[in-house]
Protein backbone atom coordinates (compact mmCIF):
# COMPACT_ATOMS: atom_id res chain seq x y z
CA UNK A 1 0.00 0.00 0.00
CA UNK A 2 1.34 3.61 -0.93
CA UNK A 3 1.70 5.77 1.79
CA UNK A 4 1.64 9.78 1.38
CA UNK A 5 3.01 11.68 4.22
CA UNK A 6 0.96 14.62 4.67
CA UNK A 7 2.28 17.29 7.03
CA UNK A 8 0.68 19.85 9.07
CA UNK A 9 0.64 22.50 12.07
CA UNK A 10 -0.56 20.98 15.12
CA UNK A 11 -3.97 22.97 15.83
CA UNK A 12 -7.12 21.69 16.20
CA UNK A 13 -8.10 23.51 12.60
CA UNK A 14 -5.11 22.10 11.24
CA UNK A 15 -5.68 19.08 11.93
CA UNK A 16 -9.21 18.76 10.94
CA UNK A 17 -7.97 20.37 8.07
CA UNK A 18 -5.63 17.93 7.36
CA UNK A 19 -8.52 15.19 7.63
CA UNK A 20 -10.39 16.90 5.16
CA UNK A 21 -7.57 16.26 3.13
CA UNK A 22 -6.58 12.99 4.12
CA UNK A 23 -10.52 12.36 3.32
CA UNK A 24 -10.61 13.25 0.07
CA UNK A 25 -6.93 12.02 -1.42
CA UNK A 26 -8.70 8.39 0.45
CA UNK A 27 -12.32 8.84 -1.64
CA UNK A 28 -10.09 9.68 -5.01
CA UNK A 29 -7.28 6.89 -4.66
CA UNK A 30 -8.53 3.58 -2.69
CA UNK A 31 -5.69 1.63 -1.29
CA UNK A 32 -3.85 5.08 -0.97
CA UNK A 33 -2.49 5.72 3.32
CA UNK A 34 -2.15 8.98 4.17
CA UNK A 35 -0.22 9.37 7.32
CA UNK A 36 -1.03 13.14 9.40
CA UNK A 37 2.56 14.63 10.14
CA UNK A 38 2.29 17.28 12.95
CA UNK A 39 5.04 20.11 12.59
CA UNK A 40 5.29 23.01 15.42
CA UNK A 41 5.52 26.32 13.77
CA UNK A 42 7.07 29.82 14.81
CA UNK A 43 3.36 31.41 14.50
CA UNK A 44 2.50 28.64 16.86
CA UNK A 45 4.91 29.43 19.62
CA UNK A 46 4.90 32.84 19.76
CA UNK A 47 1.45 33.88 21.13
CA UNK A 48 2.19 37.70 22.47
CA UNK A 49 3.18 39.80 19.14
CA UNK A 50 1.32 40.87 15.97
CA UNK A 51 2.58 37.94 12.92
CA UNK A 52 3.87 41.37 11.46
CA UNK A 53 6.62 42.14 13.64
CA UNK A 54 8.23 38.82 14.03
CA UNK A 55 8.26 37.31 10.64
CA UNK A 56 5.38 38.21 8.54
CA UNK A 57 2.74 34.53 7.35
CA UNK A 58 6.61 32.59 6.74
CA UNK A 59 5.93 32.14 10.37
CA UNK A 60 3.10 29.42 9.37
CA UNK A 61 5.14 28.31 6.36
CA UNK A 62 8.98 27.70 7.19
CA UNK A 63 9.29 24.61 9.39
CA UNK A 64 6.76 22.94 6.64
CA UNK A 65 8.81 23.70 4.01
CA UNK A 66 11.81 22.70 5.76
CA UNK A 67 10.25 19.26 6.12
CA UNK A 68 8.48 19.40 2.37
CA UNK A 69 12.15 19.60 1.17
CA UNK A 70 14.18 17.79 3.32
CA UNK A 71 11.56 14.99 2.59
CA UNK A 72 10.07 14.22 6.11
CA UNK A 73 7.07 15.05 4.48
CA UNK A 74 5.71 14.57 0.43
CA UNK A 75 3.21 17.28 1.09
CA UNK A 76 1.88 20.15 3.51
CA UNK A 77 -1.77 21.43 4.17
CA UNK A 78 -2.73 25.30 4.65
CA UNK A 79 -4.71 27.94 5.40
CA UNK A 80 -4.27 29.29 2.48
CA UNK A 81 -4.58 33.11 3.86
CA UNK A 82 -1.69 32.37 5.80
CA UNK A 83 0.59 31.27 2.92
CA UNK A 84 2.61 34.33 2.08
CA UNK A 85 2.60 35.58 -1.96
CA UNK A 86 6.07 34.70 -2.56
CA UNK A 87 6.44 30.74 -2.35
CA UNK A 88 10.41 28.87 -2.98
CA UNK A 89 10.73 27.77 -6.81
CA UNK A 90 10.56 24.05 -5.26
CA UNK A 91 7.43 24.09 -3.81
CA UNK A 92 4.22 24.08 -6.02
CA UNK A 93 0.63 24.61 -4.57
CA UNK A 94 -1.17 21.67 -6.15
CA UNK A 95 -4.56 21.79 -5.12
CA UNK A 96 -7.28 23.54 -3.36
CA UNK A 97 -10.17 21.49 -1.23
CA UNK A 98 -14.22 23.41 -2.26
CA UNK A 99 -14.02 26.77 -0.78
CA UNK A 100 -16.12 27.50 2.54
CA UNK A 101 -17.63 29.97 3.84
CA UNK A 102 -15.51 33.09 3.06
CA UNK A 103 -17.03 35.46 5.92
CA UNK A 104 -16.10 36.75 8.79
CA UNK A 105 -18.56 35.94 12.24
CA UNK A 106 -18.27 38.44 15.52
CA UNK A 107 -18.27 37.17 18.68
CA UNK A 108 -19.79 39.48 21.35
CA UNK A 109 -22.41 41.11 19.72
CA UNK A 110 -25.05 40.85 16.95
CA UNK A 111 -23.45 43.74 14.95
CA UNK A 112 -20.72 46.17 14.53
CA UNK A 113 -23.31 48.73 14.98
CA UNK A 114 -24.58 47.37 18.40
CA UNK A 115 -20.94 47.68 19.87
CA UNK A 116 -21.11 49.84 22.60
CA UNK A 117 -19.25 53.10 22.75
CA UNK A 118 -15.50 52.59 22.42
CA UNK A 119 -15.99 48.93 22.37
CA UNK A 120 -12.62 46.70 22.29
CA UNK A 121 -11.89 44.52 19.43
CA UNK A 122 -9.69 41.27 19.70
CA UNK A 123 -7.71 40.89 16.42
CA UNK A 124 -4.25 40.46 15.20
CA UNK A 125 -5.41 41.02 11.70
CA UNK A 126 -4.63 44.63 10.27
CA UNK A 127 -7.40 43.93 7.77
CA UNK A 128 -9.90 43.41 10.46
CA UNK A 129 -8.33 46.42 12.87
CA UNK A 130 -9.05 48.87 9.74
CA UNK A 131 -12.46 47.32 8.39
CA UNK A 132 -13.74 47.70 12.12
CA UNK A 133 -12.78 51.28 12.57
CA UNK A 134 -13.85 52.56 9.48
CA UNK A 135 -16.85 51.39 10.28
CA UNK A 136 -17.02 52.48 13.79
CA UNK A 137 -13.85 54.53 14.21
CA UNK A 138 -14.54 54.75 18.27
CA UNK A 139 -13.80 50.99 18.20
CA UNK A 140 -10.15 49.87 19.66
CA UNK A 141 -7.97 47.26 18.38
CA UNK A 142 -6.44 44.94 20.76
CA UNK A 143 -4.25 41.96 20.35
CA UNK A 144 -5.32 38.76 19.89
CA UNK A 145 -3.86 35.84 18.74
CA UNK A 146 -4.31 32.33 19.26
CA UNK A 147 -6.29 29.30 18.23
CA UNK A 148 -10.39 29.58 18.18
CA UNK A 149 -10.71 28.48 21.84
CA UNK A 150 -7.68 30.73 23.30
CA UNK A 151 -9.39 33.93 21.79
CA UNK A 152 -12.78 32.53 22.83
CA UNK A 153 -11.55 32.33 26.56
CA UNK A 154 -9.93 35.44 26.33
CA UNK A 155 -12.79 37.27 25.25
CA UNK A 156 -14.83 35.25 28.35
CA UNK A 157 -11.99 36.45 30.27
CA UNK A 158 -13.01 40.49 29.60
CA UNK A 159 -10.00 41.20 28.08
CA UNK A 160 -12.16 42.50 25.00
CA UNK A 161 -16.15 43.13 24.10
CA UNK A 162 -15.66 41.57 20.82
CA UNK A 163 -13.60 39.05 18.48
CA UNK A 164 -13.72 38.16 14.71
CA UNK A 165 -13.03 35.20 13.74
CA UNK A 166 -13.57 33.07 9.80
CA UNK A 167 -16.78 31.76 9.48
CA UNK A 168 -15.19 28.79 8.10
CA UNK A 169 -13.23 27.87 10.49
CA UNK A 170 -15.53 27.80 12.87
CA UNK A 171 -17.59 25.93 10.50
CA UNK A 172 -14.87 23.18 10.49
CA UNK A 173 -14.55 22.71 13.91
CA UNK A 174 -18.13 22.28 14.21
CA UNK A 175 -18.66 25.43 16.05
CA UNK A 176 -20.80 27.51 13.39
CA UNK A 177 -23.36 28.74 16.06
CA UNK A 178 -20.41 30.60 17.63
CA UNK A 179 -20.54 34.52 16.94
CA UNK A 180 -23.12 36.02 13.38
CA UNK A 181 -22.03 35.99 10.62
CA UNK A 182 -20.75 39.47 8.65
CA UNK A 183 -22.14 39.85 5.19
CA UNK A 184 -19.37 40.35 2.72
CA UNK A 185 -20.82 43.44 1.38
CA UNK A 186 -20.13 45.18 5.16
CA UNK A 187 -16.51 43.47 5.40
CA UNK A 188 -14.94 41.72 2.48
CA UNK A 189 -12.94 38.91 3.67
CA UNK A 190 -9.09 38.39 3.37
CA UNK A 191 -7.68 37.58 0.37
CA UNK A 192 -7.84 32.94 0.46
CA UNK A 193 -10.03 33.30 3.34
CA UNK A 194 -12.02 29.48 3.51
CA UNK A 195 -9.28 27.79 1.39
CA UNK A 196 -7.17 25.16 2.36
CA UNK A 197 -4.35 23.93 0.34
CA UNK A 198 -2.52 21.55 -0.30
CA UNK A 199 1.11 21.93 -1.77
CA UNK A 200 3.90 19.35 -2.40
CA UNK A 201 7.54 19.95 -3.66
CA UNK A 202 7.71 20.84 -7.67
CA UNK A 203 9.47 18.04 -8.71
CA UNK A 204 7.55 15.70 -7.40
CA UNK A 205 5.24 13.68 -9.96
CA UNK A 206 3.16 11.13 -7.84
CA UNK A 207 2.41 13.54 -5.27
CA UNK A 208 1.46 16.05 -8.38
CA UNK A 209 -0.89 13.51 -9.73
CA UNK A 210 -2.29 12.25 -6.32
CA UNK A 211 -3.25 15.87 -5.62
CA UNK A 212 -4.50 17.22 -8.61
CA UNK A 213 -7.27 14.64 -8.02
CA UNK A 214 -8.80 16.03 -5.59
CA UNK A 215 -8.49 19.71 -6.61
CA UNK A 216 -11.15 22.21 -6.64
CA UNK A 217 -10.73 24.23 -10.55
CA UNK A 218 -12.74 27.45 -9.30
CA UNK A 219 -11.64 27.28 -5.71
CA UNK A 220 -8.03 27.35 -7.12
CA UNK A 221 -9.22 30.04 -9.82
CA UNK A 222 -10.39 32.14 -7.34
CA UNK A 223 -7.61 31.88 -4.75
CA UNK A 224 -4.67 32.01 -7.49
CA UNK A 225 -6.33 35.65 -8.53
CA UNK A 226 -6.76 37.21 -4.75
CA UNK A 227 -3.42 35.78 -4.19
CA UNK A 228 -2.29 37.53 -8.04
CA UNK A 229 -3.76 41.01 -6.70
CA UNK A 230 -1.09 40.59 -3.51
CA UNK A 231 1.46 39.81 -5.50
CA UNK A 232 0.81 42.46 -7.73
CA UNK A 233 0.35 45.20 -4.80
CA UNK A 234 3.77 43.97 -3.18
CA UNK A 235 1.25 43.52 0.20
CA UNK A 236 2.93 42.53 2.98
CA UNK A 237 1.42 41.75 7.20
CA UNK A 238 1.23 45.35 7.53
CA UNK A 239 -0.86 46.08 4.41
CA UNK A 240 -4.59 46.24 5.24
CA UNK A 241 -6.18 44.66 1.85
CA UNK A 242 -9.83 42.99 1.48
CA UNK A 243 -10.06 40.99 -1.69
CA UNK A 244 -12.94 38.62 -2.83
CA UNK A 245 -12.96 36.76 -6.45
CA UNK A 246 -15.90 34.93 -8.38
CA UNK A 247 -16.50 33.12 -11.02
CA UNK A 248 -20.17 33.16 -12.80
CA UNK A 249 -20.55 32.37 -16.85
CA UNK A 250 -16.90 31.50 -17.44
CA UNK A 251 -16.22 35.14 -16.06
CA UNK A 252 -13.59 36.18 -13.01
CA UNK A 253 -14.61 39.28 -11.60
CA UNK A 254 -12.75 40.57 -8.24
CA UNK A 255 -13.68 43.07 -5.78
CA UNK A 256 -11.35 44.57 -3.38
CA UNK A 257 -10.96 47.26 -0.65
CA UNK A 258 -7.29 49.16 0.74
CA UNK A 259 -7.21 51.09 3.77
CA UNK A 260 -5.40 53.10 5.91
CA UNK A 261 -4.11 51.47 9.07
CA UNK A 262 -6.36 53.46 11.23
CA UNK A 263 -9.43 53.11 8.37
CA UNK A 264 -9.57 56.52 8.19
CA UNK A 265 -10.03 56.08 4.60
CA UNK A 266 -10.57 53.58 2.15
CA UNK A 267 -10.33 52.70 -1.53
CA UNK A 268 -12.58 49.91 -3.32
CA UNK A 269 -12.26 48.53 -7.15
CA UNK A 270 -12.78 45.60 -9.34
CA UNK A 271 -11.68 43.94 -12.24
CA UNK A 272 -13.17 41.36 -14.39
CA UNK A 273 -11.74 38.77 -16.92
CA UNK A 274 -10.76 35.28 -18.11
CA UNK A 275 -10.12 33.27 -15.17
CA UNK A 276 -6.96 32.16 -16.21
CA UNK A 277 -5.81 35.88 -16.87
CA UNK A 278 -3.47 37.28 -13.96
CA UNK A 279 -4.08 40.29 -16.00
CA UNK A 280 -7.12 41.01 -14.29
CA UNK A 281 -5.02 40.89 -10.98
CA UNK A 282 -2.63 43.32 -12.22
CA UNK A 283 -5.01 45.60 -14.09
CA UNK A 284 -7.04 45.89 -10.72
CA UNK A 285 -3.80 46.29 -8.31
CA UNK A 286 -3.16 49.51 -10.68
CA UNK A 287 -6.46 50.72 -10.60
CA UNK A 288 -6.67 50.37 -6.69
CA UNK A 289 -3.29 52.47 -6.04
CA UNK A 290 -4.21 54.85 -9.31
CA UNK A 291 -6.97 56.01 -6.69
CA UNK A 292 -5.50 55.22 -3.47
CA UNK A 293 -4.70 58.13 -1.29
CA UNK A 294 -0.74 58.93 0.05
CA UNK A 295 -2.15 57.52 3.72
CA UNK A 296 -2.86 53.92 1.53
CA UNK A 297 -0.53 53.79 -1.36
CA UNK A 298 2.57 54.20 1.23
CA UNK A 299 1.65 51.03 3.01
CA UNK A 300 1.86 49.31 -0.44
CA UNK A 301 5.32 49.09 -2.44
CA UNK A 302 3.54 47.92 -6.17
Amino acid sequence: MQTLRLGTRGSPLALTQAGLVRDALVAAHPGLSVEIVVIRTTGDRVQDRPLAEIGGKALWTKELDRALLAGEIDCAVHSMKDVETVRPAEIAIVAMLPRADVRDRLVGAVSIEALPPGARIGTSSPRRAAQVRSLRPDLSPVLFRGNVDTRLARLAAGEAEATLLAAAGLERLGRDDVGVAIPTTVMLPAPAQGAVGIECRAADEDATRLLAAIDDPQTHACVRAERALLAALVADCHSPVAALARIEGGVLTIDATLYAEDGSESVSAQQAGAPEDVGVSQALAAKLLELAPPAIRQLFAG
